[in-house]
């Protein structure tokens, strides 16, 4: 019937908006920790290689990393597979679409946002911020442009595993939270837990 799915569906979405709108001062803790420490380090790692309009923008996509990867870790645009795959395919695409139009940036930047969307979901790993990724790649300063393919390497993949490293330290330092979330993680987590704890070694 379709008034009882209309119920269910309505009775789900306040369900999920209660959740979101509870105070959980540990949850807002590591959130705040976990993404302090990521963005710090990359920020160290930036300071001095880059100018200051340049170090703003790499880091724009990263903050926005940040909100996922530490704020929301269930997720799914959350997981490693969409937060290193993502920003990495879309940088390629970014790169690739400001040497193909490096001269016609109303073309060249919409192309390369588009392109990295659609990018990332045929290898299913969207990650929203890719698009800015993608969008720096094409409308960064000269030295940002003057990377070439090495953007895609730094900052984009180090910078990404960085946020990634931290993430597996911070979301896990506690029973209630987990990352990253699926079965086949659980089951990895539960059987380190159990070897840790009874002393066996894998």
């Amino acid at each position: 019937m379709p008034t009882e799915k209309i119920k269910r569906n309505y009775r789900k979405a306040r369900y999920v908006l209660y959740k979101e709108t509870l105070v959980d001062f540990k949850e807002h803790f590591w959130a705040f920790l976990g993404s302090f420490v990521g963005m710090g380090i990359i920020a160290y790692l930036q300071y001095d290689k880059f100018a200051q309009q340049d170090y703003i923008f790499l880091i724009g996509s990263f903050g926005a990393s940040c909100v996922l990867v530490y704020g929301v870790i269930q997720s799914p645009l959350a997981q490693p597979r969409n937060l290193v795959g993502g920003h990495l395919i879309s940088a390629l695409v970014g790169v690739t679409a400001y040497k193909l139009i490096p001269d016609v940036l109303w073309i060249a930047a919409p192309l390369a946002v588009s392109f990295s969307i659609v990018m990332m979901q045929i290898t299913k790993t969207l990650h929203p911020p890719g698009g800015a990724t993608a969008l720096i790649a094409v409308t960064g300063s000269p030295a940002i442009i003057k990377l070439g393919y090495w953007y895609v390497i730094t900052p984009v993949l180090v910078g990404s595993l960085t946020l990634l490293a931290v993430a597996l330290i911070f979301n896990n330092m506690t029973s209630n939270r987990q990352y990253p979330t699926g079965k086949k993680f659980t089951k990895l987590k539960n059987k380190i837990n159990l070897a840790t704890r009874f002393g066996v070694k894998q």
